[in-house]
């Protein structure tokens, strides 16, 4: 193994895997340290390296862990732990919790340790110079290069998680990979992204090569690497398309207060402005339905309401029930209301299977009946009442 081609593997690594070179330089130095200790150290010592990227030198040292009679198992303690199983291993590290079996290859007393750190104190680290050596047999070098590869394999795992955990809740682009059971997997470049049935919105067919944009609703980091669950049915998925769409959103001039949605088929946005000259819906609709087109076209025809959020509940019930006009809005106890709406529209209040009073209901948090003056009421069920006032309680946050 020649030191000298490392810092032409250094830089060669750093651009093919988008790492940093001094997270290169760190697996290049731990690889030295387990080549070293393959030929030229002991079991259980542990060796560090320090390597000169410009020369192509390395240093390597021992640590040893400064201890007291206090820190380690006296040995009338292990052989009580012998007796009960339970003897530890000598490779145990130092920790305030527990002690540790004494290894002379990985420990030393403090009076010793004193003759080579004359400040040391237990718990320290002492570093020991160990013979600079520059030639390694063939398993030497086998065992740096699986510890280069590994060690570049974590590094590479860590950069692709740290890069899509600050992308959760946002929007990515991918390609539709293949199709698995209830899942679809998609391609985000660097990794695969799931995407489950439950997160499919309905009427909507996908197959491999197709290219759409998803919410990034979950990243977690599994044994097998980080886990993307990605999502088109989440109502934040309607507010980060509109974001791109909308400059207000961006300059936070208009804001949007609240979703409620039934994927595939309509959705209400409720929007409010922080500059009094500045009209919210129209910000959001955009010159002859622009920006509010582009968004159905993603969604694939998928119905938008927008409509204006106010803090006085009437207002903001009777905007939910657009479009139709509400003629007056009664509030009740526990959160329910009745809006009174002419009779040519109440079909429209209500909706198709009641679609238009359900969603406002979850927009606005409230139990809504729809009647007209006339006395004609329609009800909503109340098991759909109770589960639009909930998804609405999950849903609404203050701004989103």
């Amino acid at each position: 193994m020649d030191l000298k081609n490392l810092p032409l593997l250094l830089s060669q690594i750093s651009e093919e895997k988008g790492l940093s070179a001094e997270r290169v330089l760190e697996a290049i130095e731990q690889a030295l340290a387990a080549a070293y200790k393959k030929d030229y150290g002991k079991r259980g010592q542990l060796i560090k390296a320090k390597f000169n990227s410009q020369t192509g030198n390395a240093d390597f040292w021992q640590e040893k862990t400064v201890v007291d009679d206090t820190m380690i198992y006296s040995e009338q303690e292990l052989e009580e732990l012998k007796e009960q199983e339970r003897l530890p291993s000598e490779d145990e590290e130092i920790s305030a919790e527990k002690k540790v079996r004494f290894n002379p290859e990985r420990h030393l007393f403090e009076e010793e340790a004193k003759k080579l750190k004359p400040d040391a104190q237990p718990g320290d680290i002492v570093q020991i110079p160990l013979e600079r050596n520059m030639n390694y047999g063939r398993i030497a070098a086998q065992t740096a290069k699986q510890v280069i590869l590994q060690k570049i394999r974590e590094a590479e795992r860590e950069s692709t998680l740290k890069e899509f955990k600050s992308k959760e809740g946002g929007l990515i682009s991918g390609v539709i990979q293949r199709v698995e059971g209830r899942a679809i997997f998609v391609d985000l470049g660097k990794v695969l992204g799931v995407f489950p049935r439950e997160e499919h919105v309905p009427g909507e067919f996908y197959r491999p090569g197709q290219r759409l944009r998803f919410y990034v609703s979950q990243v977690e980091d599994t044994p097998k690497g980080p886990s993307i669950i990605l999502s088109r049915a989440y109502p934040k998925f309607i507010s980060r398309l509109f974001a791109l769409e909308v400059p207000e959103i961006a300059a936070e001039t208009v804001v949007i207060k609240a979703i409620a949605r039934e994927p595939g088929a309509r959705t209400k946005v409720a929007v409010a402005s922080t500059e009094p000259q500045v009209d919210p819906v129209g910000a959001m609709v955009g010159q002859r339905g622009t920006r509010v087109s582009a968004v159905i076209n993603e969604l694939g025809g998928e119905k938008i309401d927008i409509i204006e959020w106010a803090e006085d509940t009437e207002t903001f019930i009777a905007n939910a029930l657009s479009p139709a006009k509400v003629l007056q809005v009664e509030t009740y106890p526990k959160n329910r209301a009745l809006a009174i709406v002419p009779e040519d529209q109440l079909s429209l209040a209500i909706g198709k299977e009641g679609q238009n009073v359900r969603l406002a209901a979850k927009l606005t948090g409230w139990k809504i009946d729809v009647r007209t003056p006339e006395g004609t009421q329609v009800d909503m069920p109340a098991e759909s009442q109770d589960d639009a006032q909930e998804e609405a309680e999950k849903e609404k946050p203050a701004n989103i």
